[in-house]
C-alpha cells in the first residue's frame, strides 16, 4: 500500500448498537423507548439482537441512525471520483484545487517530494478490466513522475503570471492527491464496502476500504463480523 494513504477517525456515534436497537424497538413498541433506556440490553447484547432480528432477514433500515466520520488523506483524485459514485447516505467535503495550490507549488520548488503530491501506481504486474495483463516498469514509473514534476512547474509558472488557481488547475495531472472528510451511517458504509471492496474494484479504493474496515470493526464488532462473513467484498446488492 502507498505510504502516504491515510484514514483517521474524526467522530462516531457512541453505543451504536443501542441506537440501532432503540430504532428497531420503537418500530413495534407503543412505549416511548427513551423512557426505557435503563432497561436496554448491553451494547454487545444489542449487536446480537440486531443480527438475529434484522440482518439475518436483510432488514437494514434501523442501521441508518448511528454515524461515523473519517478524514481520508493523500488518495488520488481517481479514488475520489469513484468513491462519490453510488454514495447513497454518504456525505463528502473535499479538498478543492480551486483554492489549495500550496502542495503543488512546494513540489515544483522541491520543498516536498513530488510523490507526496501526485500518485503513480507502484511498479509491478497489473491486469486491466478486460483481463489484459501488463507490467508497469520502474522506467515508466520514473517517467510519469517526471511528467508530474513538469506539470507542477508549469502550474507554478501560471500562478506567477497572475492566472487564477481555478484556471491553472486544468493542467494538473489527473491523479493529484486529495484529502476529504466523509461521513457514513452504518448501512451506507456497508453499501460502500459492497461496491468498492470487491476484487475487481479499482486497486486504490480497495486499499481505502482496507484502511476503513478496522475502524468499522472497532465500532460494532459483532455486526461487522457478520457483515464480513455474509456479504463483505462479495459485491451483493447494497442493503
Amino acid at each position: 500500500m502507498d505510504k502516504y494513504f491515510r484514514v483517521e477517525l474524526i467522530k462516531k456515534t457512541e453505543n451504536p448498537a443501542q441506537t440501532i436497537y432503540a430504532a428497531m424497538h420503537q418500530d413495534y413498541s407503543s412505549s416511548f423507548v427513551a423512557d426505557e433506556q435503563d432497561k436496554w440490553p448491553s451494547e454487545s447484547k444489542c449487536e446480537q439482537i440486531i443480527i438475529d432480528r434484522l440482518l439475518k432477514y436483510h432488514h437494514y433500515g434501523p442501521l441508518e441512525h448511528p454515524t461515523i466520520t473519517f478524514n481520508v488523506g493523500f488518495f488520488p483524485h481517481s479514488v475520489m471520483q469513484q468513491a462519490r459514485t453510488h454514495r447513497v447516505g454518504i456525505s463528502f467535503d473535499v479538498m478543492s484545487f480551486r483554492y489549495s495550490s500550496e502542495p503543488i507549488v512546494k513540489a515544483a520548488q522541491e520543498k516536498i517530494s513530488i510523490e507526496e503530491v501526485f500518485y503513480c501506481r507502484p511498479v509491478g504486474d497489473y491486469t486491466d478490466r478486460n483481463g489484459k495483463k501488463y507490467f508497469y516498469s520502474q522506467e515508466q514509473h520514473d517517467r510519469d513522475l517526471d511528467f508530474c514534476k513538469l506539470a507542477a512547474i508549469h502550474y507554478e509558472m501560471m500562478l506567477s503570471e497572475g492566472i487564477s488557481e481555478e484556471h491553472a488547475r486544468g493542467i494538473i495531472p489527473f491523479d493529484v492527491r486529495q484529502h476529504w472528510i466523509v461521513s457514513f451511517n452504518a448501512r451506507s458504509l456497508m453499501h460502500f464496502l459492497d461496491m468498492r471492496w470487491k476484487k475487481d474494484a479499482q486497486l486504490e479504493i480497495q486499499q481505502l476500504c482496507d484502511l476503513i474496515y478496522p475502524h468499522f470493526y472497532d465500532w460494532m464488532p459483532k455486526i461487522v463480523q457478520f457483515y464480513k462473513e455474509t456479504r463483505g467484498g462479495k459485491n451483493k446488492i447494497a442493503p
